[in-house]
């Protein structure tokens, strides 16, 4: 892991380096990520090995027996933000195998705060234009494995996210964060953000996955650039109630300013 970061970090500029610290939190001046997402890939790929070790465990077991995606950048920067924002309630939008909302949970019982995640999805096989998935009781699966880190069984909405029923779901409450991480069809992305950004409180936190691909991000490593759907609907998010604070990876976060 040090020998590929020396290797990207070789990338980038001189006056970056200057504004980031060699160990700790990767920096403060987050929108330095926003210009330079290659870097940012990088400082947190370098962070990984900074983290706690049930986190670091948590991707392992993730990244065994195809129960989850995603390069272990992402860890850290859950990791981040639960130290930044004190996550005390989450909900994702595209649960899979549960290992972003069980990682939810995990930080939340790191961070000394109560359990409080939510998962809404067909918990099937469906799939888009972009994605398949095996065939699988997942219910049964998400439990198991959070099961497996000690922690209690979550909250699912067996439910497509523009169903009825999870549209109520997102609207019972003002949500800490937010994580669109279901259909990457343009259309359904759009429909998630409408109607998941009024319930995000002020101060929350509304987070994309596969959204990178109009960046400048060039997916290092193991990174992945995202998808069409959800890189055209960040793309067309530029003013209004939500900010863009940090990218790492493909995913992209937007932090509620009104």
């Amino acid at each position: 892991m040090i020998d590929s970061y020396k290797a990207r970090l070789r990338r980038v500029p001189n006056e970056i380096l200057k504004v980031l610290p060699s160990r700790g939190l990767p920096w403060d001046n987050w929108e330095v990520s926003l210009r330079h997402p290659n870097f940012s890939y990088a400082q947190f790929d370098r962070f990984f090995a900074e983290l706690p070790i049930e986190v670091r465990d948590h991707y392992a077991y993730y990244s065994q027996e195809g129960r989850g995606y995603g390069s272990n950048v992402l860890h850290a920067m859950w990791y981040v933000l639960h130290h930044r924002y004190r996550i005390e309630n989450f909900l994702e939008i595209g649960v899979f195998r549960g290992k972003s909302l069980s990682l939810g949970a995990l930080l939340q019982d790191l961070n000394g705060l109560e359990q409080d995640v939510t998962g809404i999805s067909p918990l099937s096989d469906a799939g888009d234009s972009r994605s398949s998935y095996i065939k699988l009781d997942y219910e049964k699966d998400i439990n198991a494995n959070f099961a497996h880190f000690g922690l209690k069984s979550p909250k699912l909405v067996r439910a497509y996210s523009t169903d009825d029923i999870a549209k109520e779901q997102i609207r019972s409450r003002q949500w800490d964060c937010i994580y669109i991480d279901g259909n990457h069809d343009y259309d359904v992305v759009k429909e998630d953000f409408e109607s998941c950004s009024p319930a995000v409180k002020v101060g929350g936190l509304l987070v994309f996955d596969d959204a990178g691909l109009y960046t400048r991000y060039r997916g290092y490593g193991h990174g992945f650039r995202g998808h069409p759907g959800p890189s055209k609907l960040v793309k067309e998010i530029r003013s209004g109630a939500y900010r863009r604070i940090l990218q790492v990876d493909h995913n992209i976060v937007f932090e509620r300013v009104f």
